[in-house]
């Protein structure tokens, strides 16, 4: 499995400073994955309480092998239209888990509902795929067609805050985040960190078996450019996007 938390490292600190959750605080975590910023914003409310939501099984195993906080609990369900209940959480937050919705107006309305009067929404969300390197040399170098457009759906800020007004938000605020992504500690952690990523397996896919392995060369080269000495590095552009 991808080491996505390792992969955060350089973003995670910027997004709970964000956060501001608060000793006490009632959380919900959208789209929690492996539970990091489930267990973090534990950390920060105590003696509140934190519940992530994921719709992978998967990755809420992971969580909760990796959680012994009695204030976290997990949740399968789709954050989108689950009942959580109203006024229930003081603050909101996701690191890249809101940009998947099928109708997010919808969604945004349905966490909107489950936030207190004057609860907080704080999302991480990437900015548009041209803006970050990671996203566009890892395709080019394999070679095809971008695929996957989805994790880029709220990179534009005229988008994102029409969607959240009509969800009911106040007017929300953007901060700029560029900050380095991790991929492994040297080229051949990261190539096999890459091969393990959708995107790239379905462009190797399409290849034929010289085109396959041309391309396998190239990407190893290109990781190689990117090895800092401390982990093979890429730019990154996200937005913090905060409202109430």
């Amino acid at each position: 499995m991808f080491d996505y938390d390792a992969e955060m490292r350089f973003l995670q600190g910027r997004f709970r400073a964000a956060c501001g959750v608060r000793g006490g605080d009632r959380v919900l975590d959208v789209g929690c994955g492996g539970g990091q910023t489930t267990r973090e914003a534990a950390a920060d409310a105590a003696p509140g309480h934190v519940v992530g939501v994921d719709v992978s099984e998967r990755m809420l195993e992971h969580a909760r092998q990796h959680t012994s906080d009695e204030h976290v609990s997990y949740l399968l369900a789709d954050a989108a239209t689950y009942d959580f209940g109203a006024a229930t959480f003081d603050v909101c937050i996701s690191r890249f888990g809101v940009m998947f919705f099928a109708d997010p107006v919808g969604a945004f309305r349905n966490l909107r509902r489950a936030l207190r009067p004057g609860g907080r929404l704080v999302v991480m969300v990437w900015q548009p795929r041209a803006a970050n390197e990671w996203a566009r040399v890892i395709p080019e170098t394999i070679g095809g067609d971008f695929r996957d457009e989805s994790p880029f759906t709220l990179g534009d800020p005229a988008v994102v805050r029409e969607v959240l007004t009509s969800a009911g938000f106040s007017e929300p605020t953007f901060t700029a985040v560029n900050e380095q992504l991790y991929y492994g500690a040297d080229v051949e952690s990261a190539y096999q960190n890459v091969l393990r990523l959708r995107e790239p397996q379905a462009l190797l896919a399409e290849l034929a078996p010289g085109e396959a392995d041309h391309a396998r060369a190239a990407l190893r080269a290109m990781l190689s450019a990117h090895d800092s000495g401390d982990g093979v590095l890429f730019d990154s552009a996200a937005w913090i996007v905060s409202t109430m």
